[in-house]
């Protein structure tokens, strides 16, 4: 059998099942660190809810994925052990093929966070497709709600580890009990939750920003100023109705 006809023959099974998103669709790809309770606490050893080479690591991680992976990456958000890219919505990357979309930020993920850490973390991913603005803010609302609800569940949990009990007495203390039950614990504790650095509460983004750009005409020799996009990290980022209103911005900016 000629190679031709093997192949033609013998793709059909990779791509018999390929689906791609639909035009017009919102993307935002959702990268999720695989087993990262073990990587934390079984082989860096961790014993604080926050810690900043990891904080660091997922942050080098998102601005590559948001720079350099050949995706156009709107506002890319991390919180916890999760990387979220909101694409164009026009992104036409690999015909908007979700098999390839899902598969090369998963790996580039896992790539640049292994280096940057030195151990091996691995990552998987999804992508939402979201028919409106509306949709899209309330996709970065969830995700900032939830990392508020981490943070608290964090610091509340290391703090009874602290006070002597176990992993299993900590969970089981902290089963059931309310938002402001956990507020409480740490007010006592001497921690007010609201105080808490701003990342750890919200999250962290990566976004864009118009900069000025100095050179010199290649004619005339003269000085001449332009204007670069560039990214910048956000660690003080809005939360509830303003991080709604900038998500909202972002996303009819395009």
């Amino acid at each position: 059998m000629k190679f031709v006809e093997l192949d033609r023959r013998m793709r059909v099974y990779e791509t018999a099942h390929d689906h791609s998103v639909l035009p017009g669709m919102h993307m935002v790809a959702r990268v999720d660190g695989r087993s990262f309770s073990q990587l934390t606490r079984d082989v860096m050893k961790l014993t604080e809810p926050y810690d900043l080479r990891m904080r660091d690591c997922m942050v080098k991680t998102l601005e590559h994925l948001c720079t350099s992976t050949g995706f156009s990456v709107l506002f890319g958000y991390t919180q916890s052990d999760e990387l979220n890219l909101l694409l164009r919505r026009d992104e036409n990357l690999f015909g908007r093929k979700l098999r390839k979309l899902v598969s090369v930020l998963a790996g580039e993920a896992s790539a640049k966070f292994s280096l940057e850490l030195g151990k091996l973390g691995a990552f998987d991913a999804r992508i939402s497709q979201l028919p409106s603005v509306d949709a899209v803010v309330d996709y970065f609302r969830w995700r900032s709600e939830d990392a508020h609800r981490n943070a608290l569940n964090g610091h509340s949990y290391w703090l009874l580890r602290k006070q002597g009990l176990s992993d299993h007495a900590a969970t089981q203390k902290l089963s059931g009990a309310s938002v402001a039950d956990r507020n409480e614990l740490l007010f006592q504790a001497g921690i007010n939750f609201n105080d808490l650095p701003a990342w750890e509460r919200g999250g962290i983004a990566v976004q864009w920003r118009d900069e000025p750009h100095e050179g010199k005409n290649p004619k005339t020799g003269e000085t001449v100023t332009s204007t670069r996009r560039v990214p910048f990290v956000n660690y003080d980022l809005p939360m509830k109705s303003e991080l709604d209103a900038l998500v909202r911005e972002i996303t009819l900016a395009q």
